[in-house]
């Protein structure tokens, strides 16, 4: 009897056991898509919300919709066309776009900005702004060149960090004696948008074959996700 019961308890552990696995496992799957989906929808929404007060009524999709399917003394038609509202964005951003190449828009935009540099608060904000969508949204090559290990913050102890470019102007010449110098941007865990910008000689970077990507990836989960899962002290998997 006792031999019945201890079988039974190891037979519901295991069926828990295989339940919390098959949990966690489908929590990894649906987490990130449901996740992903949310923000995109409420992103939409979002903007959808900040374009439409901008559209006259007459032109409401409601409105619309009203005017040409709604019987005669019919009910109101609710309708929520979230969405349309980023297409009308998207046009819009195009269309400013197009219009800011040519020379017309150019000369706009410089006085408007000349406009702006006059205004103390507004000038400090518009600058910032502009220089973080430049950054962001810029079409030219931008992104870091290589993952590489430094010793941080002593000898001995070595931390991720991405190398961007070679040091230039006074930086190189106040600090090099004929060595380059790499400019590399030292993140922080587990938020990689945070951290250290150290000027470095070559000869104390050491560069991984690692892509930025996994090496960002290992920064983000704390050393929890390398790029070669399956035998880390590898190199990644192709």
């Amino acid at each position: 009897m006792d031999h019945f019961t201890d079988d039974g308890k190891k037979i519901r552990r295991g069926i828990i056991t295989r339940l919390r696995g098959n949990f966690l496992a489908g929590l990894i799957i649906v987490a990130p898509i449901g996740l992903t989906l949310y923000l995109v929808w409420s992103v939409v929404g979002w903007i959808d919300s900040w374009v439409w007060p901008f559209i006259p009524d007459y032109y409401q999709p409601e409105e619309l919709v009203n005017r040409f399917f709604r019987s005669e003394g019919g009910d109101l038609i609710r309708v929520n066309v979230r969405g349309i509202g980023v297409v009308i964005f998207l046009v819009f951003t195009i269309l400013v776009g197009w219009i800011g190449k040519g020379i017309l828009g150019r000369s706009m935009l410089r006085f408007g900005e000349s406009m702006v540099e006059r205004m103390p608060v507004v000038r400090s904000i518009y600058n910032g702004v502009k220089q973080i969508a430049e950054t962001v949204f810029s079409q030219r090559d931008t992104s870091f060149d290589k993952a590489c290990l430094i010793e941080y913050p002593r000898k001995g102890i070595w931390a991720i960090a991405f190398i961007s470019t070679n040091a230039r102007g006074e930086v190189r010449t106040k600090i090099s004696n004929g060595e380059d110098i790499a400019t590399v941007f030292l993140p922080t865990t587990p938020n990689p948008t945070s951290g250290f910008l150290l000027f470095l000689p070559r000869s104390d970077v050491k560069e991984l074959d690692m892509t930025v990507e996994d090496a960002a990836k290992l920064v983000i989960s704390a050393g929890l996700v390398y790029p070669n899962g399956k035998d880390p002290t590898k190199p990644p998997a192709p």
